[in-house]
């Protein structure tokens, strides 16, 4: 019964740490900053982070793979989700 919790522990933590080496990766990747002139190859996005809570223009970054499967970060503006219409 030991031996079953043990390899319980060690495949959970073998998840949990490919999940930190992805984060650790997209944290190493230079952040570029969006602009009408930018050449986009958005062949896959991976993640978009949720704009703040606030009702003016707010930061997000979207992580994406390009066509030749190189990892981007890309940070742009957007309304945040702090406004009401009421």
């Amino acid at each position: 019964m030991n031996l079953k919790k043990m390899a319980w522990v060690v495949l959970l933590g073998g998840f949990g740490a490919q999940a930190f080496a992805a984060t650790a990766d997209a944290e190493n990747i230079p952040v570029e900053t969006y602009s009408s002139a930018s050449q986009l190859d958005i062949e896959h996005v991976i993640s978009i982070t949720e704009p703040a809570n606030e009702c003016a223009p707010v930061p997000v970054r979207m992580t994406y793979e390009d066509s030749h499967g190189e990892r981007h970060v890309l940070q742009y503006q957007v309304m945040g989700s702090g406004c009401s219409n009421g």
